[in-house]
């Protein structure tokens, strides 16, 4: 990872375009992006200004509702790990709870779904709270911003020397979440993370933000701000490499250590966290790890179930069920730390 000292920007265009020349140029942009600083915003993602604002106006509309309305839908009730998220109820590198609230919508998945009759874990129906609009507008840009991940890991396969196609299959009910975060006015929390230090759990993932406040670090170990951008009217999205990509890199995509701080104003992020399917094993593509000695540093242990153990240790409702007996890690997982900077620190 190089000493970067801001975000590079890349216009995926092309990465649209019938000509696989074009989609190649870009991939080759995602790659370098993602070898040398993990993070980059991308332009020309076609989600179009007035999507993007209906889910503000939602999100600004559900936030403001009382205590207790929230905590109807809460992220613990019933199966699925889908809802209202209260302030204090995450923990990350700092060991003390995140100054945010949130609201978790995943992948919609049927009673009757395979994997939901299969008991995996993320997977079920969503939590809609009785707001007119909400659901319609939320909906909308799940899937707008989900089609433009699914393009954009055709864009990865073609960096790590794949067919464009290769990944595909590997998505079809995933547990994909949709943040909705609000980070409330509070002066006193200014020297405080709103999120402590770390890394995301899934493949990468698509942000957008209305305010500063997203710092990485870089090679030196020194953290870069990575304020919101506009160009030409459109607002850019910012992607970063998250765990699993590294795993399938044996490490040359590098999942960038990240936090949140200098919540000086009322912040609201949407990131959408893309993965594959539940059950999909990541392993070291062979390209990077040849001989098969890298494997051995990263955890026989599928995608869904290295999300299920991060939330195991991070959220404190499901840290409690753990701490009682109620719920166990799964087998090979890992710590929240162990990925990223914070892996190359350990060795």
């Amino acid at each position: 990872m190089t000493p970067f000292e801001a975000l590079p920007i890349i216009d995926i265009r092309r990465l649209f375009s019938a000509n696989p020349a074009d989609r190649q140029a870009v991939a080759e942009e995602l790659g370098r992006a993602a070898r040398e600083v993990g993070f980059f915003y991308i332009s020309g993602h076609g989600i179009s200004a007035e999507r993007i604002a209906a889910l503000r106006a939602a999100t600004t509309d559900l936030f403001a509702h009382d205590f207790d309305w929230k905590m109807a839908c809460h992220i613990g009730l019933g199966r699925g790990h889908k809802g209202y998220v209260p302030e204090g109820s995450e923990f990350y590198g700092s060991g003390r709870p995140d100054l945010k609230e949130a609201w978790d919508v995943g992948f919609e998945a049927a009673d009757d779904h395979p994997f939901v009759l299969a008991g995996q874990p993320l997977i079920s129906g969503n939590k809609w709270p009785a707001l007119p609009g909400f659901r319609d507008s939320v909906d909308a840009y799940y899937a707008d911003v989900f089609a433009l991940g699914r393009k954009l890991f055709q864009g990865f396969a073609l960096a790590l020397g794949q067919d464009e196609h290769a990944f595909d299959a590997l998505v079809t009910c995933p547990p994909s979440k949709l943040r909705l975060i609000h980070y409330p006015v509070d002066p006193s929390a200014r020297d405080a993370p709103g999120i402590g230090a770390h890394t995301d759990y899934e493949c990468f993932t698509l942000l957008l933000a209305d305010q500063p406040g997203l710092e990485v670090l870089n090679g030196e170990g020194h953290w870069i701000d990575a304020p919101p951008v506009t160009v030409d009217g459109e607002e850019l999205f910012v992607i970063n490499v998250g765990d699993m990509l590294e795993v399938m890199t044996a490490g040359q995509f590098v999942a960038t250590t990240h936090r949140v701080r200098k919540v000086q104003h009322e912040r609201y992020s949407f990131p959408l966290f893309f993965a594959c399917d539940y059950a999909t094993k990541i392993r070291p593509l062979p390209e990077f790890d040849p001989t098969g000695e890298r494997a051995a540093e990263y955890p026989d242990i599928s995608i869904g179930d290295h999300m299920w153990s991060m939330a195991l240790q991070t959220y404190r409702y499901l840290r409690e069920k753990v701490a009682n007996g109620e719920l166990a890690l799964p087998a090979n997982a890992r710590g929240t730390h162990t990925f990223g900077q914070f892996k190359a620190l350990a060795e």
